[in-house]
């Protein structure tokens, strides 16, 4: 199904609302979402290097503020 979006007419910021838009939608039915069979391997591979020191997790609300810093 497609949806017709003028998505070149559309700034950076209204692209981003709608993806908010988008994501709050998809989140009152998360059964009905699906991971693909490889998210599980990397996310056991980040949990491994977070637990060794390696790495380091972001809450949601600081990773939104450091892609938005960097794409102003």
């Amino acid at each position: 199904m497609a949806i017709p979006l003028s998505l070149e007419k559309m700034t950076t910021s209204e692209k981003l609302a709608a993806i908010e838009l988008l994501w709050d939608d998809l989140r009152r039915f998360p059964e009905d979402i699906s991971s693909p069979d490889w998210h599980k391997s990397v996310l056991v591979t980040r949990e491994k290097r977070v637990r060794a020191g390696r790495s380091s997790f972001l809450d949601l609300d600081e990773a939104k503020s450091r892609i938005a810093k960097n794409i102003k």
